[in-house]
């Protein structure tokens, strides 16, 4: 019973969600032999204030790059 938990920065479109989704579904059923009504797909939308790496959040680097 695959749980799919994925967190990906706030900013896509339903569309691009959905495409996710469906993508990750089809993935498990194709790479483990899941049975699709056992598999859990979860997508945490992150704020970009909220996401960073090597201690500078998505908002800043959005930032510096609008300043620059």
């Amino acid at each position: 019973m695959p749980l799919i938990d994925v967190s990906i920065a706030r900013g896509r479109s339903p569309e691009q969600l959905r495409a996710l989704i469906s993508a990750l579904h089809t993935a498990a059923v194709d790479t483990v032999d899941a049975a699709p009504e056992n598999i859990t797909v979860i997508v945490r939308e992150i704020e970009h204030e909220h996401w960073s790496r090597a201690n500078v959040t998505i908002a800043e680097r959005n930032t510096s790059k609008t300043t620059e």
